[in-house]
């Protein structure tokens, strides 16, 4: 049993555009809702739990609302809304370059995410846009890097959400990215990467390993200036930070990366030197009126 399996029926509203989470209850030793939720999210400190639970803000699966001395049961689902204290602003905003009635095209810049996570929940491009268009039943479709800017696409309707997902799962979306890196004219250009990508020691980090292919990229200069050249990139499959590691390989990493081929602390981000990386073109066959979509992002690479 899990969250995903749950009837939405019962399940609190969204608050500030943000919808609640839920957990399932594993088997174990927590007579209360409160001692299961303070061994689940040790991160979380004890008096916001109490808080949370003395404001009504934790349900269970039948909308009831839990105290902290509720009985803990296996398999029950509670639902909670994840909150951020003092929730950082980010100086950057998003563009709606396209919409109709299922579909809704973005020009996210750089800094801010696409999904409410970790620190992140407010400042993030999905519930920007839920809040500031009253589209509750906004969705991304698909998600790039926090670090990464350029073109997102959301589903605004559910009953058409699995038609467009579904093109990026079968790899029927052409999709260009740019970025800017160290030219190399010994290179035989243009390239057709073709690796494995796993996990590195660092869980931030990626890298190429032996193995079965699992990431492809191909990639093609556009402009060279002297020491650094704009890049087209096209992914062919779509590993986590498969183009960062990619360019990396190639001993070109891209300018500004914090993460490749040094991994630099979050709290280290500096807004006047963005990852020079962006989702710039998508085009593919809407599966609602079969007619051919493209968009181009109008942000720039600086160099």
């Amino acid at each position: 049993m899990s969250c995903l399996s749950a009837s939405l029926k019962h399940a609190p509203p969204p608050r500030n555009g943000v919808g609640a989470s839920c957990v399932v209850v594993p088997a174990g030793p927590w007579p209360t809702v409160s001692d299961f939720l303070l061994h689940r999210f040790p991160r979380v400190a004890p008096a916001i739990w109490q808080q949370r639970l003395a404001q009504g803000d934790v349900t269970d699966d039948s909308g009831a609302v839990l105290s902290a001395d509720s009985p803990c049961a296996p398999g029950q689902r509670i639902y909670y809304y994840r909150e951020v204290e003092a929730e950082v602003p980010i100086p950057f905003e998003a563009t709606v370059l396209w919409r109709n009635d299922d579909l809704l095209v973005a020009d996210k810049p750089h800094f801010l995410p696409v999904m409410p996570s970790g620190k992140y929940v407010q400042e993030t491009l999905l519930v920007r846009l839920k809040n500031e268009l009253n589209l509750p039943e906004l969705t991304p479709i698909h998600r790039i890097d926090r670090d990464t800017a350029g073109l997102v696409l959301f589903s605004i309707r559910a009953a058409t959400r699995n038609a467009f997902a579904a093109l990026f799962r079968e790899r029927r979306v052409s999709k260009t990215y740019e970025c800017i890196a160290p030219w190399n004219p010994v290179l035989p250009w243009p390239l057709h990467r073709a690796t494995r990508i796993g996990n590195a020691q660092h869980f931030m980090q990626q890298s190429e390993e032996a193995g079965e292919v699992n990431a492809i990229t191909d990639i093609a200069p556009v402009e060279v200036r002297g020491d650094w050249a704009r890049y087209a990139l096209k992914p062919l499959t779509g590993q986590r930070h498969q183009l960062r590691v990619h360019m990396h390989a190639l001993g070109l990493p891209i300018l500004n990366d914090g993460i490749y081929p040094i991994l630099t602390p979050e709290d280290a981000t500096d807004y006047d030197k963005p990852l020079q990386l962006l989702a710039k073109y998508l085009q593919f066959v809407d599966p609602v009126t079969q007619s051919t979509l493209e968009f181009e992002s109008q942000l720039k690479l600086l160099w």
